[in-house]
């Protein structure tokens, strides 16, 4: 994973409230074993209306969705996160989140920030009317900006440093071969040992 510290992308505005994961991809599309491939399934059933935000020409480009209350609920699929980093967006500006779908969103690198509510519903208003509307949303200052506003987020401390440093959970215990290796080879012999299966 490449390191994160700052996305910057025009806004995508989805007036909707408690968007759940079967509505970000329902599960006909979550039959896959990747971690791509499901831009199709992104809210499938809601695409099928020609005035959805994601059919809008001038939000083809768009990375920053802006949502409206518990964005993410429902099941914890980490489809629903795949898909909309398929889609091309890299961040989520919310009030609140499913909290399975925050923690999911963060370990792949999508940017799953919750802002007071009244300024969720300035950035849509603005996000609205000006279709080439910026927002900034700074890892490293813990930040969202754009043109004459700047807000503070909370983040989890783990999952900043990870996603700063372009790393996963494996690629944290991978780092600890080494030791991991010298614990194995101390421990007693009698105790169950694992042995990688012969490719």
């Amino acid at each position: 994973m490449e390191p994160l510290t700052s996305h910057t992308g025009t806004t995508m505005v989805l007036r909707r409230n408690a968007v759940d994961t079967d509505q970000i991809i329902p599960v006909e599309f979550c039959r896959g074993f990747t971690r791509s491939g499901y831009e199709p399934g992104l809210f499938a059933n809601w695409r099928k209306d020609p005035d959805f935000a994601l059919n809008d020409p001038l939000r083809a480009n768009a990375t920053v969705l802006v949502a409206g209350p518990d964005f993410g609920t429902g099941s914890s699929r980490e489809h629903a996160v795949w898909a909309l980093r398929d889609w091309g967006l890299r961040a989520v500006l919310a009030p609140s989140f499913g909290d399975i779908f925050r923690r999911n969103a963060w370990k792949n690198g999508l940017l799953a920030v919750a802002l007071p509510e009244q300024v969720i519903e300035e950035l849509m208003h603005r996000g609205e009317h000006s279709p080439e509307l910026d927002v900034t949303v700074d890892v490293a200052a813990k930040v969202v900006r754009w043109p004459g506003a700047e807000h503070p987020f909370a983040v989890d401390a783990r999952a900043r440093w990870l996603l700063m440093n372009g790393l996963d959970e494996v690629a944290v215990s991978l780092a600890q071969d080494e030791a991991i290796s010298a614990y194995e080879r101390g421990r007693a012999h009698w105790l169950p040992a694992f042995s990688p299966a012969a490719s």
